[in-house]
């Protein structure tokens, strides 16, 4: 599985303002994070929507993180732009695969569930302090 570019791309975005704290206007964002300026711009939009970004008008206006980068977590990001994680369209109310004891809806609900605590477990102080991302890394790595 891979994660859509445009939750790749809100990803860099949160990492861009964690990074840089203050006012960012779209276009520097866009270009150091090389994020198309449109994309960005929509991107945005959906972050300020979900209280994870400040939207800020006029000549000095911009954006900044929301909230701190301590309470936003990768899980956050990816759902801001993605909806809720979800391992198989099985999971969605309006889909059914139309069998009745289906044993995978259980088996893909247990699997997106430790997706999502693990996506919770990294939050943006984190991922960007100067240790990284807080991985174990290991000798032979």
């Amino acid at each position: 599985m891979v994660m859509t570019l445009e939750a790749d791309y809100a990803v860099r975005i949160v990492e861009y303002l964690t990074k840089n704290p203050g006012r960012c206007d779209a276009r520097s964002i866009s270009e150091e994070m090389g994020v198309p300026l449109r994309f960005c711009l929509k991107i945005l939009r959906k972050l300020v929507a979900e209280g994870l970004v400040c939207s800020f008008k006029g000549a000095k206006g911009g954006y900044t993180l929301g909230k701190p980068a301590k309470e936003v977590t990768l899980r956050e990001v990816i759902e801001s732009v993605e909806g809720p994680y979800m391992l198989s369209r099985c999971q969605k109310e309006e889909y059914s695969c139309k069998r009745a004891h289906c044993r995978l809806h259980r088996i893909y609900e247990k699997i997106s569930e430790d997706v999502r605590k693990e996506l919770d477990s990294y939050d943006f102080e984190l991922i960007c302090s100067e240790g990284g991302c807080g991985c174990e890394t290991t000798a032979e790595e």
